[in-house]
């Protein structure tokens, strides 16, 4: 079953954010994604389409399945620690939606 509610809408928004400026920084370009940050957007997105929590999923790093492949966790935290604190300066909406996500899950996860 596809997850198209809000939460995951915008999950897709910040995961395609950090991608394009990781691929900004990285190759410098302004144009479309390579062949490889194209791979790892449709990668993260089918995930996302996939996620079995839905609108109640948490941030990648609080998860409790870990759906990616190990090859493709590593690109996707290569892109996080490249672009995250970017994040804050071209895009501090979906960031700071991503840091209350993570800090509200984690928080309702400790405490059960």
């Amino acid at each position: 079953m596809p997850a198209n509610g809000s939460r995951i809408r915008r999950e897709k928004r910040t995961v395609a954010a950090m991608i394009d400026l990781y691929y900004h920084d990285e190759h410098g370009a302004h144009d479309a994604r390579c062949a490889d940050c194209q791979t790892l957007h449709d990668y993260a997105m089918s995930r996302l389409d996939r996620c079995p929590f839905g609108e109640e999923k948490t941030t990648r790093a609080n998860c409790a399945i870990h759906c990616y492949k190990p090859a493709m966790r590593e690109r996707v935290r290569g892109v996080m620690r490249t672009a995250g604190l970017r994040m804050i300066w071209r895009h501090p909406i979906l960031a700071m939606c991503h840091v209350l996500d993570e800090r509200g899950k984690a928080r309702a996860r400790n405490s059960t």
